[in-house]
């Protein structure tokens, strides 16, 4: 992690959590982390894997001039990405592991931006494979932020932290055939098990 959002977040996270796999959302103080709320959000694990947005911070709203409760977080990346992304939350998620990606998009006037994203395993109530808490924090605040909308998200790198083990990226295996889709590295989870995964694209 590069970006000091991520980094508090994190650390927050790690010291909600304890000897758990992860905290729970009621654990969470709103309080205690108020200085990067506005980069963070909250994404619910539905049982159609659109993973709608519960919670949005307001600079993540900023970046598209809209609200984004209640919006799917795969539709805000390019149709590229967007299988890497449903990967990366599905390795949160099952494997209760966190994840961390570079991320890049253009402002409507084509002016790049880049970002870091954050994915950490949360439990609602107790349940497991319920909520994902994250930040997307830009590299710095651009003076565009507010006025012109942010294009798709494309991914530029992205890692399983604190994995037991350490393996290339391998080709995600498409469970239906895409037309002119172009090959691209995947996160994969292999019998349950987290592998430390590095793409980069």
């Amino acid at each position: 992690m590069r970006h000091q959002v991520s980094k508090d977040l994190f650390a927050y996270w790690r010291e909600l959590k304890g000897a758990r796999s992860a905290p729970d959302r009621s654990d969470i103080d709103p309080g205690k982390i108020r200085h990067i709320l506005a980069d963070t959000f909250i994404i619910e694990v539905d049982a159609d894997r659109a993973f709608p947005l519960r919670l949005s911070g307001t600079r993540v709203n900023a970046l598209w001039l809209r609200e984004q409760k209640g919006g799917s977080f795969l539709d805000l990346w390019s149709a590229d990405d967007r299988q890497s992304v449903s990967a990366a939350l599905t390795t949160v998620i099952d494997g209760v592991a966190p994840v961390v990606a570079g991320v890049k998009t253009r402002a409507e006037n084509d002016a790049r931006l880049e970002l870091e994203l954050l994915l950490l395993p949360l439990r609602y109530f107790g349940k497991t494979h319920a909520r994902v808490l994250g930040a997307l924090s830009p590299v710095y605040q651009p003076d565009w932020l507010g006025y012109l909308s942010a294009g798709p998200l494309e991914l530029i790198s992205m890692r399983v932290i604190g994995a037991p083990s350490v393996r290339s990226g391998v080709p995600f295996r498409r469970s239906e055939p895409i037309e002119n889709a172009r090959p691209r590295p995947r996160l994969v989870v292999y019998d349950g098990v987290n592998r430390d995964v590095d793409i980069r694209f």
